[in-house]
């Protein structure tokens, strides 16, 4: 599989990010979102961010791995963040390098109202093409 990460000079370069990710490869692999749960669904890092968003990224890459993908094979993620605030932006970004490192996928942040029950703070899909 071969990506080709592309920001556009004119357009301002991105620190987290890449405007376009092109891929070439022979598989699609989608992952749903992604909560901030353990292995037997329970709410992990109830009202903490940092916490959350960890475990967040961790299940994504478990995800990941159950498909036979890598992180470096991600071409987009959509974070979703209940209320989110630019100073979140910190947390999130160390929570994404540790599954992903220098790689940086084309993403979509959102802030939104709510999740699929209280206490939930971020979630996390993917795309991602493989050989």
């Amino acid at each position: 599989m071969t990506l080709e990460l592309i920001n556009p000079e004119d357009l301002p370069t991105p620190q987290t990010y890449t405007h376009v990710v092109t891929a070439t490869g022979s598989r699609q692999v989608y992952v749903a979102g992604q909560l901030a749960e353990d292995e037997s669904g329970e709410l992990v890092g109830l009202n903490d961010l940092a916490a959350q968003a960890r475990q967040v990224f961790a299940n994504l890459g478990r995800a990941l791995a159950a498909a036979d993908a890598k992180p470096s094979d991600v071409v987009k993620i959509t974070i979703y963040v209940v209320g989110h605030r630019r100073e979140y932006l910190a947390d999130i970004e160390a929570a994404r390098v540790t599954l992903f490192g220098n790689h940086k996928p084309a993403d979509v942040l959102l802030g939104v109202e709510s999740l699929w029950a209280p206490g939930y703070l971020i979630e996390v899909d993917a795309i991602a093409v493989t050989d």
